[in-house]
């Protein structure tokens, strides 16, 4: 298996600020591995409701993650500035692998990267269906050729 090498900020189609806590901190001095999954849940699902593409409550078809993975290149530590890069790295029928990066500061260098693949299922038989068209359509224009 090869060593992954950091990814630069240019290489995302979308990027999101999150401001880190005092609480992200672990006794180490820089944030917990939990935290940057919740970035990454973050920068998803804070897409999506920017392309109204989410509705929590009524949509037929939701997002389940099957599958997330995160490399670590440097350390973060609140009260850094993390800078969330997003992209669509494949489009299949039921589902979207979303690649991640997290830059700290003004740093172009991924501080941390990885993946997370949702299928889309039937809200209530949670069995998979094809992604909704105005969802793909969104997802194409921040895809990128693999």
């Amino acid at each position: 298996m090869s060593k992954p090498v950091p990814h630069n900020r240019s290489d995302y189609r979308y990027l999101r600020e999150i401001t880190t806590r005092w609480m992200d901190n672990d006794v180490y001095g820089h944030v917990n591995n939990v935290i940057y999954y919740s970035w990454f849940d973050t920068v998803v699902n804070g897409w999506l409701l920017e392309q109204n593409l989410l509705d929590f409550e009524q949509c037929p078809t939701v997002g389940l993650v099957v599958d997330t993975h995160c490399s670590y290149f440097s350390s973060i530590a609140f009260p850094d500035l993390v800078r969330a890069g997003l992209r669509v790295a494949s489009l299949g029928t039921s589902s979207v692998r979303y690649e991640v990066g997290l830059f700290a500061n003004d740093n172009t260098e991924a501080s941390a990267q990885g993946h997370f693949v949702h299928v889309y299922v039937d809200r209530v038989t949670r069995r998979p269906v094809p992604l909704p068209q105005a969802l793909r359509r969104a997802l194409e224009s921040i895809e990128v050729a693999s």
